[in-house]
């Protein structure tokens, strides 16, 4: 995609050497995160509104102007609300995979519906504007070949009619919107896939698959400086390849979305409740738990819960869940628990 000059950096802010993770905003209301390494400054999803993150950011001792890229997990709206605005004020990257990114876009292009009504008499009016191109062309006494037909086949009918139903735009009547009315437009896009580890600036990225219910959601470890911090939320279980993924990290990042009961007897319809249990929803208070009392390494400085829910959980519920588990690896430099917040940053943590 095209790409734009970038806005002027403020590198001088921040040592050489830093690693920092800020959590700016964590839960079903939206998401965002900034990683620190060396010069490089990543924001992980973009799930608050622009002025938001910048005000969340600014808070939190975060330049805006520094971002060098937006790295997404999944196109969620509570991950991506704020991903264009941001992109374009900053002039900066997005790196998605490929499906993400078809995802995203669709997300924010609504497919127009059409009536067969609706339908004929816009093809009836197409028609009668070929027709009367025809009948201008041979009154000039051009030698084009006519066409074989002015009406659509039954069979071309049927077809169109359900092109427009799923929403493929019409090559006659659709314009291709400008730039600035694109809702889609970015400064620039970049793929990446789950498994292959890749670099920006003085960040490497490690992204995992998860399970959750998005078109090809991923989990991240982020390495700098030698510290390695790792972000997997809104997943509906840890299968083998994440818990692979997060050993041996500085820093771990875990969704810890619903107490089980509460989320049981609160107010989701059914179905919200099921796709929140289900492989492809949410972790739970006991589901995180017992990771971290089993397949967990101890090994993290830091153990940030995230993700909680403002209806189905508690934050004490959340930490005392956690701390339980933990029970046993405590230690004075591994395991501070700590839980991100929905409306306002967490503390930077510094390696």
């Amino acid at each position: 995609m095209a790409s734009i000059a970038p806005p002027t950096r403020l590198p001088s802010l921040y040592a050489q050497s830093m690693v920092r993770f800020t959590v700016l905003a964590s839960g079903s209301k939206g998401n965002s995160t900034v990683v620190s390494g060396g010069r490089t400054r990543i924001l992980v999803d973009a799930g608050l509104s622009c002025r938001e993150l910048f005000r969340r950011m600014t808070m939190a001792g975060e330049a805006p102007e520094s971002l060098d890229a937006i790295l997404i997990t999944h196109e969620h709206s509570d991950h991506i609300n704020g991903l264009s605005v941001t992109a374009r004020k900053l002039g900066i990257p997005v790196y998605f995979t490929e499906a993400t990114h078809r995802a995203w876009m669709r997300y924010l292009s609504p497919r127009r519906q059409m009536t067969y009504a609706q339908w004929l008499v816009q093809s009836r009016e197409q028609a009668a504007q070929r027709q009367a191109e025809l009948d201008a062309s041979s009154a000039e006494g051009e030698q084009d070949e006519p066409e074989d037909e002015v009406f659509a086949s039954s069979d071309e009918l049927t077809d169109e009619i359900s092109a427009n139903q799923t929403g493929t735009p019409n090559p006659v009547s659709d314009k291709p919107p400008s730039r600035k009315e694109d809702p889609t437009w970015l400064p620039a896009v970049e793929y990446f896939r789950p498994g292959e580890a890749f670099e920006i600036g003085d960040i490497s990225i490690s992204p995992f698959t998860i399970p959750h219910d998005a078109a090809d959601p991923v989990g991240f470890v982020c390495k700098a400086e030698g510290v390695r911090m790792a972000l997997a939320t809104d997943l509906g279980y840890i299968p083998p390849n994440v818990k692979a993924q997060l050993k041996g990290v500085d820093l771990l990042l875990l969704e810890s979305n619903h107490d089980l009961e509460m989320l049981r007897d609160g107010p989701y319809p059914w179905q919200v409740k099921q796709r929140v249990l289900s492989r492809v929803g949410h972790l739970s208070n006991d589901a995180t738990a017992e990771y971290l009392s089993g397949d967990y390494d101890g090994n993290a400085a830091y153990v940030i819960l995230g993700h909680l829910s403002e209806s189905n959980n508690l934050p004490a519920l959340a930490r005392v869940t956690a701390e339980r588990a933990l029970q046993g690896r405590a230690c004075l430099l591994a395991n501070r628990l700590l839980l991100a917040e929905q409306h306002t940053p967490l503390d930077a943590i510094y390696f």
